[in-house]
C-alpha cells in the first residue's frame, strides 16, 4: 500500500496548505491519508488545534495511522514521520512529498521568473539526499535560481530553533538512531530570548534575500530570526515569493 502522512505538527500550524496538499494526494494518486506516523499520538490535543469547520471536519476523517507493512511505500514531509518509520518499520519504504511530486510529470508549476533565493537544507533529513536533489529539481522546474546554504547537504547542522530545546519525548524512544546516537549536541534547552539570538545570528547570512526551505521546523526558526523564509509547499501549492 501507498501512504501519505499528513503530519500533525504540520498541519496544526498550516490547516489550510496542508489541506491542499492532500487533495492533491489523493485526487492525482488515490494515496492512503493519515494523520501520524505513530497510532493514536496526541489525536484529542491536535484535533482541537485545528480550525474548526471544513479542516477540522476533514482532519477528523483521516485514519491517526497506519499498518505500514513491508512493501508498503510511505511519503511525508515531515522528518520526524520519514525517520520514525524508517527505524520502527524498516521493511517499508520511506519518501519525501518532494520526491513525489517532482517524478509527477503533469505537475502544475508556478514560474518565478528565476527570482534569486537561498536553498536552506534540514538536519533532520542530512542523510537523504535523494530528497535533497528533490528539493533542488524543484526549484529548478519553477524558475527558481538559488543559492546554497553552507553547510549544506550532510554537513547541515540547521533546524531552526527546535535543536535549542527539549525534543517531544516520543522520538528519541522511537528513532534513536537519529535522534539520541546521532544527536550528540542537540536538543540542550535554551531560554526563548536565546533562541532568538541564535537564529538572528545565523539569518544575517541572508541580507534579506529569501529563503526557501522544506521543514517546518526550519522556517519556525528562519522567522524568528528575522529571515524572510518560506515553506517549499507554499510555493507548489499557491503562493508567490516576496
Amino acid at each position: 500500500m501507498n501512504y501519505y502522512i499528513a503530519s500533525c505538527v504540520f498541519t496544526s500550524k498550516y490547516p489550510e496548505l496542508s489541506m491542499r496538499i492532500q487533495s492533491y494526494i489523493r485526487e492525482r494518486f488515490g494515496y492512503e491519508i493519515v494523520r501520524c506516523c505513530v497510532p493514536k499520538y496526541k489525536i484529542r490535543e491536535f484535533t482541537e488545534k485545528m480550525p474548526g469547520g471544513t479542516c477540522r471536519d476533514a482532519w477528523n476523517a483521516l485514519p491517526d495511522s497506519g499498518l505500514f507493512q513491508s512493501g508498503d511505500v510511505v511519503y511525508s514531509l515531515c522528518h520526524n514521520c520519514n525517520n520514525i518509520i524508517e527505524e520502527m518499520h524498516p521493511a517499508a519504504a520511506v519518501h519525501s512529498l518532494w520526491e513525489l511530486i517532482d517524478h509527477d510529470e503533469s505537475f502544475p508549476f508556478p514560474d518565478f521568473q528565476e527570482k534569486e533565493v537561498y536553498v536552506q537544507d534540514c538536519w533532520r533529513a542530512r542523510a537523504r539526499s535523494d530528497e535533497q536533489a528533490a528539493v533542488r529539481s524543484l526549484l529548478k522546474k519553477m524558475h527558481l535560481s538559488f543559492r546554497e546554504t553552507k553547510p549544506h547537504h550532510a554537513e547541515t547542522e540547521f533546524c531552526g530553533n527546535s535543536l535549542y530545546r527539549p525534543q517531544p519525548p516520543r522520538n528519541p524512544k522511537l528513532a534513536p538512531k537519529h535522534y539520541v546516537e546521532q544527536a550528540a549536541g542537540k536538543f540542550i534547552p535554551h531560554t526563548p530570548e536565546e533562541q532568538k539570538n541564535i537564529m538572528e545570528d545565523y539569518c544575517r547570512r541572508f541580507s534579506g534575500m529569501p529563503v526557501i526551505c522544506y521543514c517546518h521546523y526550519c522556517l519556525e526558526g528562519l522567522l524568528l530570526g528575522g529571515a524572510d523564509g518560506m515553506y517549499l509547499a507554499q510555493l507548489l501549492f499557491g503562493e508567490t515569493v516576496r
